[in-house]
Order: C-alpha cells, then structure tokens, then sequence
C-alpha cells in the first residue's frame, strides 16, 4: 500500500507521520515545492521508527511526481493555510490553480488512485477535482466532516465532563463556519440521546462552538490547525487501505441524494478498498433539512468564483 501526500507542512507531516504510526501502508510519499522541505520532514520522521516501532518507508521529493507513480492513495494537503481573521473561501484563488495541477500530476503517475481533498476551501476543492479531471466519484473525497464531527464530539465530552470514548456524533454540510450541520439529534452517549444529559441552549452552544473550531484554533495559534486534521485524513487513509467499511461524513459529488445535485458536500459514506462504497441516507429533522439547504447554497456561491 503506498500513500502520497502532497503537501509537507503542519497538516501533511501530521498525516505521514500518523500514517506510519499505525503501520498499515508500506510506504508514504511526501512532495513539496520548496526545495529540500519535504526530503527533511521524511529523514526526520524516519528517524522515529525506531522509537515509535513502524516499518512504513517514508520518503519526500521536491516536486518530482514520478516519485508517487503506483499510489494506492493521494493526499492533497498543498495551498495557503488560514490567517486569523480569514475564512476558508478566501483562499479559493490561489488553492484552486495549486489543487488544479496537483490532481493532474497525479493522476497522471497513478491513474488508479483514490484522491482525498484537504485544501481549503476543501468542498469546492473537492467539486473543482470532479470537474476537471476523469475520476470516478467513488474515488474522490473530501476531507472535512470526519475532523468536524471530531471537533463536535470534543465538545460534546466537554460539556458533559464525559468520556471522549463515550460520545459518538457527526457533523455534516459544508466545511465552513456557516456550513456545518452538526447533527445533535443523533448524538449519544453510550447509545442514550445527549439531549438526556444537556440543555437545549447547551447543545446550541456546543454545535456553534463546534462550527468555529477551525477559526479558534487559528485564532489561538495564527494558522490553520494540524493535529486534528492530521488524524482525520490519517482514519480515512486507514478505512480505505484497510477495507474497512467504516462511516465517516466526507465531501462527495451528490446526484439527487439529499434532494442536492452537481455539488460536493459532506454526508455519511461508508470508506472501503474502491474509495467511497456507498453513500448513507440519515433522517433528518426538518431543521436540519433546512440548515443543510442554506449550506449547499453557501457551498454553491463558493462554487461560481471558479473558473472551469
């Protein structure tokens, strides 16, 4: 199993390093632009094996896709990261011409592979990739709702003084701070509904805190996280390589499921060897219909800026 992510800064080496951690791939492949960034990221995470006990071979190149040629897999990290103040559609200008050309080496190296989308704004980087390239959609995802729906279910176990093991949520719509759905009427805690245990008015601020998690990140750090979205990408790269079958909410082209068309979008897939298996039907509350609704026009708009 060979992984490439492109992309070698906080967010890529966090997804390198705990895909090699977990020791499912047999090799991970880092490419950046700047010269020498993404070789010395690779030494210095070889350099841990030994302590943290995997095998997978990590090696970096500096722009030379014939390095990621017979990838199973492909993370695409690269673009501009978030300053404080900035939203995630306010880097569509320069992310869509830098995702643009990166799916094409790619595909171009290892045309069987299977894409997965981090760059911001990451559901109409997503939607871009399905427009100008040849791929199936089960083979192009977009990394968002797994580390949104994280980030709901820390919130939850903070607010409950419970657990993180305990909670099980999601968060599905667009990957924004207006976007997000976080489904609070599905969330539980060992199976018993967290509307048992929270107010109502404190389950609203756990889904608004939960919608700004990005933006108070990049508020406290003065750029985008990448723990979290490193593990995220990380549990999708696993559930694919691994066959897994495991529900995740991720980006993906809809043609009529959730009464939306020709837009990318996150809602519950199943993740296995041929990318995006099934998508899930949840039932949704008529508020959550609406909320998801407003999202996919917010989504939408974002989608005009590009230039196909």
């Amino acid at each position: 199993m060979k992984v490439t992510v492109v992309g070698a800064g906080a967010v890529g080496a966090s997804c390198a390093e705990y895909i090699a951690i977990k020791d499912f791939a047999s090799e991970v492949v880092l490419v950046d632009i700047k010269e020498g960034y993404a070789e010395g990221k690779a030494m210095d995470l070889m350099q841990t094996a030994s302590l943290n006990g995997f095998d997978t071979k990590i090696t970096g190149t500096t722009g030379d896709y014939s390095k990621t040629a017979g990838s199973d897999i492909a993370v695409i990290t690269s673009g501009i990261p978030r300053k404080p103040g900035m939203t995630r559609e306010e880097l569509i200008g320069i992310n869509a011409g830098i995702v643009k050309t990166v799916s094409s080496n790619l595909i171009e190296h290892s045309p069987n592979v299977i894409l997965i989308v981090v760059s911001n704004p990451m559901d109409t980087m997503t939607y871009l990739v399905h427009k100008t390239t040849s791929l199936p959609k089960n083979r192009i995802i977009g990394m968002g709702g797994a580390l949104d729906s994280a980030r709901f279910k820390y919130r939850l176990a903070e607010a409950m003084e419970a657990p993180i093991s305990d909670i099980d949520g999601m968060v599905i719509g667009g990957h924004s701070d207006k976007g997000m759905v976080p489904l609070t009427s599905h969330a539980t805690r060992n199976s018993i509904r967290v509307s048992e245990f929270l107010s109502d008015e404190r389950l609203e601020q756990v889904a608004a805190d939960t919608k700004v998690g990005g933006a108070t990140l990049t508020g406290l750090l003065g750029t985008s996280a990448w723990y979290a979205p490193g593990a995220a990408v990380s549990a999708l790269v696993q559930a694919i390589a691994c066959d897994q079958k495991k529900m995740f909410p991720c980006s993906t082209y809809l043609e009529g499921e959730y009464g939306l068309n020709d837009i990318c979008i996150g809602v519950p897939v199943l993740l296995g060897k041929n990318g995006i298996e099934k998508i899930v039907d949840v039932p949704l509350s008529d508020a959550e219909k609406a909320k998801m609704q407003e999202s996919a026009e917010g989504v939408t708009k974002t989608n005009g800026l590009l230039e196909l």
